[in-house]
């Protein structure tokens, strides 16, 4: 009976929790006015709401849950430097130069997350792992070689190609046919990182209200008006952090977000020798398809964390868990009787053209769409959002002139995510 996975006490909640626990919701009143409202507490908003208290304003972050409860402490702690579009398809779509431009930006979104934990002394298991990408033909081998190759030339971007015979240094698994190892790769422990920010923001000053539902804004000359759960308040300017949760309140936002479902399992702990027979070295791995499987060690090195099938319905997390498990046994079947002890999901967000995006309407700013980066450049456009209020002269970004595309079937519900997910599960089998 597929109930046997699931070890004593298993949680559907994230692995991440265990170090670093949702906090109990605050008791302080609802300020009647402040300088900037934050809609949302996770790295954005966080960020954001660090840097304005610290330059004097008078910060509230209003939170639907308990702070941070978000995907930001339910991610797979991946901190990455690439756009979900290729480079070298990049280069196709919007030319040399501004493909250049827009990968600096997340180059310098990496950059920052390392620079922000050092600065801020957050003890979050920040490491440069480096990071697998397994391919599952000879096919695919060699196109995805020909695309870093470009990456090198014009960026300088370091990578290894790793051929069949040599992927056991990497991952003990024969279901795939080589692949690439990129060196300039990360790992964090999302929800220590989170709650660093959380703590810092609070010691800047920032006042944080969970369990606040913000029920309608109004936007005048000189303010906007926020309605909530618990009172309204008066703003002179709004920050919409909200990524894969963006709702009602932003209905043109919500429009030009794609929420999606995240899925992850955590393992039992494991001896240490056989972990090394999956992950030989602390990688992460994310394998060369669409609707990708990935996996990583958790940072204690005890248990393997294993995430796909993204996209479907969070209904049933115990059915969900079963199929990560499934999967993760043909991979390693040495794990086939292993248990999980959690099983977990959260809201992403993609947007139509696989881009992040920033910007304002009148008083109301917002980052949104981060396509799998949220750790990096849920960080970088928060401090972006900070310096724009302040006024300062680098608060502009590669991504200003995009523009944030929707589509005329999409107005507030979803629906196509599931076909879309079975499409690209199409052209995955097809490519294989």
């Amino acid at each position: 009976m597929y109930r046997d996975i699931f070890a004593p006490g298993f949680k559907t909640e994230p692995y991440w929790w265990e170090a670093a626990p949702r906090p109990l919701p605050a008791s302080a009143p609802l300020p009647a006015r402040c300088d900037v409202a934050i809609v949302g507490s996770g790295y954005t908003g966080l960020t954001a709401a660090l840097h304005l208290a610290r330059a004097g304003r008078e910060v509230v972050v209003l939170e639907v849950e308990a702070a941070g409860a978000g995907a930001s402490s339910r991610n797979a702690g991946f901190v990455g430097r690439a756009l979900v579009t290729d480079f070298a398809d990049l280069i196709e779509s919007v030319g040399l130069e501004k493909a250049k431009a827009l990968y600096g930006e997340v180059w310098a979104a990496y950059d920052h997350v390392y620079r922000v934990v050092a600065e801020e002394s957050i003890d979050c298991h920040l490491e440069r792992c480096g990071r697998f990408i397994p391919v599952f033909s000879q096919r695919q081998y060699n196109s995805f070689a020909r695309k870093l190759e470009i990456q090198r030339r014009h960026l300088g971007e370091e990578f290894e190609m790793v051929p069949k015979a040599r992927q056991h240094l990497h991952l003990g698994t024969e279901l795939y046919h080589g692949g690439s190892y990129g060196p300039d790769r990360g790992a964090i422990h999302p929800a220590l990182y989170l709650q660093g920010l959380l703590d810092r923001a609070r010691a800047a000053g920032a006042a944080i209200h969970d369990r606040t539902s913000v029920m309608s804004l109004g936007t005048e000359t000189s303010r906007v008006i926020l309605d909530t759960t618990r009172g309204r308040i008066e703003a002179g300017e709004v920050i919409i952090a909200t990524n894969g949760y963006t709702g009602a309140l932003t209905p043109d936002l919500r429009r030009r977000t794609v929420p999606f479902y995240g899925f992850m399992i955590a393992t039992e702990p494991l001896a240490p020798d056989r972990l090394a027979r999956i992950l030989p070295q602390p990688r992460i791995v994310e394998d060369y398809r669409m609707n990708i499987d990935f996996l990583r060690l958790s940072p204690d090195r005890s248990r393997v964390l294993f995430g796909g099938r993204t996209g479907g319905p969070a209904s049933d997390l115990m059915a969900k868990a079963t199929i990560l498990h499934r999967r993760l046994a043909r991979l390693f079947p040495d794990l086939a009787g292993t248990r999980i002890t959690h099983a977990w999901t959260g809201r992403c967000a993609a947007s139509f053209d696989a881009m992040p995006h920033i910007g304002q309407r009148d008083r109301v700013h917002y980052a949104l769409g981060y396509n799998y980066m949220g750790v990096p450049m849920g960080s970088w456009l928060g401090l972006k959002l900070a310096r724009r209020l302040l006024g300062t002269a680098d608060g502009s970004t590669a991504f200003d002139d995009l523009p944030f595309p929707t589509r005329f079937y999409y107005r507030s519900r979803p629906w196509f995510v599931p076909l879309a997910m079975a499409w690209f599960d199409l052209k995955d089998r097809l490519e294989r």
